[in-house]
This record gives structure tokens, sequence and C-alpha cells, in this order.
């Protein structure tokens, strides 16, 4: 109400100065000659006065009232120049009238259409920070959102009957057996697979207290994931604190990001929400899984953020397909026996070697494997593809960098 009571204020006094400078602004000359026409009429009683008392000659008195009234003449003939309407060159009220009119319906149509919010309160942006950040504090629990999260809308592959029966050994593995990394690391990953993310986030809970400081910002980003599709698509206290950690340890983190940069969208911090996707989509390849969602939200981040002249960034290239061992290769080859899953690694491996040999191969390749013998514990198995792959990519750091990330995973290097 205040803001439209100033808004009105102004208003009126900008039609008051258009209508009185037209009206007023064309009689200026007049008034002053209107002035003149009093002055020198005074003048010509001085003179006579003079005159009658013996204070000034009559030939001078002559002289000096024949100047004063030839100016006497000119000023008046310019009062009434002044005062005069001609036609077609008086005032018009309608030209102010309408000026003003015209600016006020603008200036209002601009703020209710473009501009400004009718109806909001004022919101300085350091109230705006402490509100964000109170929203931060208030982050309901992982439980709370759960049992009210209603079911997402995505599909799964139907498992076959083998896998079902390789999923319920491995759930009974990892009950008996349940200080072992590795099995909570696959049963996480095949529950997230199945669509079991509460399921799936109890695993990795288990796998990031078992991996204590070794832990990846990976593996928090993976954590965080399945809390947040756990609540169906909101994010919780513990999701927000597993982000922190994740970007902490790897602050190029996609995941990451990605649920970093919502989470500050929906907690009224637009300008970090647009940081944080706009790296994103300038490092991210075009089928990465969180490029979409981003470039479907950015317009509207970016014109909060106040970067109305954003312009979204050209689709990176695709990132080269995996090869390695499949999620399904891997829970199969934990139930086999020792003889028999060291001969299914061999037999990858040699694959493998193979196919980059004649074909080559990219770095994300090499790491997928690598990763995938680590979670197997081929620990020898992946140091040795790791020597191999750093010899290929001895001239590329990125690659270097993928790979080493990819061994401290498997366990190869610290």
């Amino acid at each position: 109400m205040l803001f439209w009571l100033f808004a009105l204020l102004i208003s009126a006094g900008t039609v008051l100065v258009l209508v009185r400078k037209t009206v007023t602004g064309p009689r200026a000359e007049g008034s002053a000659a209107a002035y003149d026409v009093e002055i020198y009429r005074d003048q010509l009683a001085e003179v006579d006065r003079d005159l009658a008392r013996g204070a000034l000659p009559e030939e001078e008195a002559a002289r000096v009232r024949t100047e004063v009234s030839r100016r006497l003449l000119a000023a008046d003939a310019a009062a009434r120049q002044g005062h005069g309407t001609a036609p077609g060159q008086g005032p018009r009220l309608w030209v102010p009238l309408g000026a003003a009119a015209t600016l006020v319906v603008g200036a209002l149509a601009l703020y209710t259409f473009d501009l400004g919010a009718p109806g909001y309160g004022d919101m300085p942006r350091a109230a705006r920070i402490v509100e964000a950040q109170q929203m931060l504090q208030d982050l309901p629990a992982q439980a709370e959102l759960e049992a009210t999260a209603r079911p997402l809308e995505m599909e799964f592959p139907q498992p076959s009957e083998e896998f079902i029966q390789l999923m319920e050994q491995l759930r009974t593995a990892v009950v008996e057996r349940p200080e072992d990394p590795r099995g909570q690391r696959l049963l996480a990953r095949n529950e997230a697979a199945l669509g079991n993310f509460t399921a799936a986030a109890r695993a990795q809970e288990a796998l990031l207290r078992l991996s204590g400081p070794a832990a990846s910002g990976q593996d928090y980003a993976d954590y965080a994931d399945m809390l947040i599709l756990a609540a169906g698509g909101q994010i919780s206290a513990e999701a927000g604190t597993a982000l922190q950690q994740a970007l902490r340890l790897d602050p190029r983190n996609g995941t990451a990001s990605y649920y970093s940069g919502l989470l500050m969208a929906r907690t009224g911090r637009p300008d970090i929400a647009f940081r944080l996707w706009d790296g994103l989509l300038h490092n991210s390849p075009a089928d990465a899984p969180w490029v979409p969602l981003i470039r479907a939200q950015m317009p509207r981040v970016a014109s909060l953020a106040g970067e109305d002249d954003y312009t979204l960034p050209s689709p990176a290239a695709p990132m080269a397909p995996l090869a390695g061992p499949s999620q399904e290769d891997i829970a199969n080859a934990a139930e086999l026996s020792d003889a028999d899953r060291q001969e299914m690694v061999r037999g990858m491996v040699g694959r493998l070697s193979e196919r980059l040999a004649n074909e080559g191969g990219t770095a994300q390749e090499w790491g997928r494997l690598i990763s995938s013998l680590g979670v197997l514990g081929e620990t020898s198995q992946a140091r040795a593809i790791y020597d191999e792959a750093r010899q290929v990519f001895v001239a590329d750091p990125e690659a270097l960098a993928l790979l080493a990330g990819a061994a401290r995973d498997a366990g190869v290097v610290q």
C-alpha cells in the first residue's frame, strides 16, 4: 500500500510540473514586461515631483519624460503581446495532460507486466540471504520426507528370475557379512538399479561408514542421489549434508553440482544455482543425465538471478560409450566361486585388452574397468590395467586425472 501511495504522489507531482511548465511558460515574457510598465510609470511620476519641487530643470525634465515614455510604450506593447491568445498559439492543456497520462499508464504497465511484482512486500537482499540460510537449516529429515513421498514416475527394467535370485543371495550375504564394503557397494548399486532407493541408501550409508576417510566424492554424491530419489525428488537435511561433503571432496562432481544447484534454487538462492549450473553445462557431455534437466530449468533460474541476457550454451559432444562389465555382470561375479570369478575377470580383461589394442579406447573405458575390478577385489588386475592405461594416456593430463580417480576408487592408489 505504501508503494502505491508513493507512486501516486510522484505521478501527481510529475503531472503538475508538466502542466505548469506548459501553461505558464509562454507568459513569462509578458509578466516581466508588465512589471517594467509599473516601473516606468513610477519614474514618470517621480519626474513630475522633481519638477514641482524645482529639483529638475524644465528642459531636463522634458528629455527624461520623453525617454521614459518611449520605454513605457515598448514595455506596454510587450506586456499586451505576452498576455494575448492568438489563434493556434495559446497554451493547450490537453498536450501536457496527454503526455502525463501516457507517462503514468506506461510506467504502470511496465511495472505490472515486466519489471515489477504487484502485491509483494519489500525484499531487501540481506533479508533474502538470511531467509535462504534459515531454509537450509530447516530442511526436513529424510524419514519425514520418505513417509509422505509420492512414487517417482520412472520405469525400471523387469529383472529376470535368475537376477532376482542373485539379489536375494546378495542381500543374505550382506546381512551375514555387514562389515564387507564390497558387498555393501554391490548391494547399493543393484538396489538402486531395481528402484529400491531406500534400501540402496541404507547400503550406501553403510559403505560410507566402512570406508571412512577413504570414501570419495562420488560415494557421497551417490548417497545423496539415493536419498533424494527415495524421498520422491525432495532434498532432506541428510541429503544436503551429503552433497556438501561430495563437493568438498570433488568440487566438479556433476551429480552433486546438479542437486546442490537445485537445492539453492529451492531455498531462495538462484544466484548460486545459476553459477553451479552454468559451470556444469559448460563442462558436461551432452548425454550427461543432468544436462536436459538443467537446460529445461536454466532460463527461469537465470532470470531470477538477474542474468536476463543469458543464452544457453550449445550442447557438448556426447561421451563415448563405456565398455566393461555391467552391474549384472558384477552381481553375477560376486556369486561365483573364487576360481570361476578369476576366470571371468581374466576373460573380461582379455577381451577388453584385445579390443583396445586393435581399435583403441577412451580413458573413461579404462577407468570403468579399473573401478569394476576394484569392486570385485581384483586389485592386482586393477593395478596392471592402471599401469597400462597410464602409458597409453601419458600425454593427456585430464585422462591421467580420470584414471587416478578410478584407481583410488579401486584401492590401487591412495
